[in-house]
């Protein structure tokens, strides 16, 4: 983890009237239920979610907050009766552990599932609350009061009188997954015990930290990439519940979430089925559209005042693959409105300053070709040392990192990446993170941009690389690659694509399926390919993918890549 200086004092006090002080006594988790309509599709599917849960089945990944949130609804016992038994099994499985002197799972892999395990409680605690007695609403209490409590105090943490520090991974920093489950048991436990403690450390301290991070990464999306930057859901649902409960507007307060709204749109294809393969992709190696990611457009689009970006959060969320959530526990979150159906954006190329990422593409149809090219910041430890790497796509994936092809989906370096590989002696050598590359943007017509990046700083004075500036030209479906760069002593530099196929080598011209590849600088480069799978290993298995590497300069390459054919097949699932 990176951690970031939040000392905004300044910005503290410039957004104190948007966090709701004159509001601090109000108690009970508010959410403006307003919008669910009961006869739709989407709540029926909710309904026989939770229903299968009464019905002692339940189904994956179900919750008591959802159990709650049918009880809040329809106001039906069976729902409440449900939640407390749920919420109370969690906190007998936590006394248990207490009383055998360890800390209980709700502090297991440092506090990451905090937040969803304190909702369900806080929920419960809150909405259910006829339904449970004096006696367990103590304990309840107890437990939740020192969960939230370690949290914020990892050296000092304990349960039932046993010290269990822990190492207050994300604590500090607002661009981290974690750091939003934190807050987000802090909100909710905050407000359903009404305490003034956890609602001021919201209000005058970690509200203005967050504010103070998003404002500082312009054109929105996350740091952390396309699948840990999905945690960004989380934090616009916490937005959203503390302008209910609170009558306070922080998702407004900068425009990050409008941005986001935009980066996340520019970050899909054009088939609509995947995202830009930025940074680890854990949960599943190809970024393929799922819920989490309706999640997040719907929390944003409910959270924005701006009507053109809440028009184009609609039209994404009425046209990717993904419009029913998958899974059954992510149906709540679909009760959210998706709004009329709209049309896509009129711009083309999206550069956003503050991650660092350049998207670009021919048009808005499935067919269109979609570039994306990343220099700027490296700072987080889910982000890739792919400062300088490109992704292409037209109807698939022409060039794409080799770590969407692998079981981990969490290949960081530089080898797997397309840019050119640095090479000391034989020995990698890596991007290093706390650094932050430049890049000037000049947009085109039709989808056309020209883009100069400085990716020097990302190798940190590092003196096997003495320069490097990578200039991209993408226009007319092609992609020109000019790099120029000097090394110092025992280093080589090779130029690297990364493709889904076989590249098929003729003189200075590669194809790989409908990719081709042509070496225009210099004029006697050699070329190879390698077969990833051969690479497969105790620690990581490549199931598929190649990588062209191109060698033979010692000061620039100019690579040229295009169409070699007909669009791929529309066979996605």
């Amino acid at each position: 983890m990176i951690g970031r200086s939040t000392s905004a004092r300044c910005a503290r006090i410039a957004c104190a009237w948007l966090l709701g002080l004159a509001a601090s006594a109000q108690a009970a988790i508010t959410v403006d239920f307003s919008y669910v309509d009961q006869q739709s599709p989407e709540f029926q599917r909710f309904k026989s979610f939770v229903d299968a849960a009464v019905a002692n089945n339940p189904g994956y990944g179900f919750s008591a907050a959802d159990a709650a949130y049918m009880y809040r609804l329809t106001g039906q016992l069976q729902y409440a009766t449900l939640a407390v038994q749920t919420v109370e099994a969690q906190v007998q499985e936590a006394e248990l552990a207490i009383a055998a002197g360890n800390a209980p799972p709700i502090a297991g892999d440092q506090y990451l599932d905090v937040g969803p395990m304190i909702e369900d409680l806080a929920l419960t605690y809150d909405w259910c609350a006829a339904h449970t007695s004096a006696a367990q609403r103590t304990r309840w209490a107890n437990y939740a009061e020192q969960a939230v409590w370690n949290v914020w105090h990892n050296n000092q943490a304990q349960w039932g009188g046993n010290a269990h520090p822990w190492a207050g991974w994300g604590v500090d920093d607002p661009a981290n997954n974690y750091h939003y489950s934190f807050l987000r048991a802090t909100l909710y436990w905050g407000l359903a015990s009404n305490s003034t403690t956890w609602k001021n450390l919201l209000q005058n301290e970690k509200w203005p930290e967050q504010l103070a991070y998003t404002a500082s990464i312009p054109g929105g999306g996350s740091e952390e990439g396309t699948a840990y930057g999905l945690s960004h859901g989380t934090l616009f649902m916490l937005y959203r519940v503390w302008r209910d409960s609170m009558a306070a507007d922080i998702g407004n307060a900068n425009a990050h979430v409008n941005d986001s709204i935009a980066w996340w749109i520019h970050a899909t294809v054009p088939t609509l089925d995947r995202v830009a393969p930025i940074g680890d992709q854990a949960r599943v190696s190809e970024p393929v559209i799922y819920d989490y990611h309706r999640h997040l457009m719907l929390e944003a689009r409910a959270i924005s005042n701006d009507a053109t970006a809440r028009d184009d959060a609609a039209w994404w969320l009425h046209s990717i693959s993904d419009q029913d959530m998958e899974s059954g526990f992510n149906t709540r979150h679909n009760l959210l409105p998706a709004g009329p159906t709209g049309t896509p954006p009129a711009q083309l190329v999206y550069h956003a300053t503050g991650t660092g990422q350049l998207f670009a593409r021919t048009g808005w149809d499935s067919a269109a070709m979609w570039l994306q090219f990343s220099a700027g910041p490296y700072v987080q430890s889910h982000a890739h040392q792919d400062q300088g790497a490109f992704t292409l796509f037209e109807g698939d994936w022409l060039a794409a990192t080799e770590n969407i092809w692998t079981h981990s989906g969490i290949q960081q370096g530089t080898d797997t990446h397309n840019l050119l590989r640095f090479e000391q002696n034989g020995q990698l050598v890596p991007q290093r993170v706390g650094t932050t590359s430049t890049m000037t943007v000049t947009p085109g017509p039709d989808g056309a941009v020209h883009a100069v990046a400085n990716l020097l700083p990302a190798y940190d004075g590092d003196p096997a690389v003495v320069a490097w500036q990578r200039t991209i030209d993408f226009a007319n479906r092609k992609l020109t690659v000019s790099d120029q760069f000097s090394v110092g002593s025992g280093t080589e530099a090779i130029f690297q694509v990364n493709t889904p196929v076989q590249p098929i080598i003729s003189g200075n011209t590669a194809t790989a399926g409908n990719l081709k590849i042509r070496v225009l600088a210099p004029a006697g480069a050699t070329l190879s390919a390698l077969d990833w799978t051969t690479r497969t290993g105790p620690d990581e298995t490549y199931y598929s993918g190649w990588r062209l590497d191109v060698r033979g300069s010692s000061s620039g390459y100019v690579v040229e890549l295009s169409n070699a054919g007909a669009l791929f097949a529309n066979s996605f699932e």
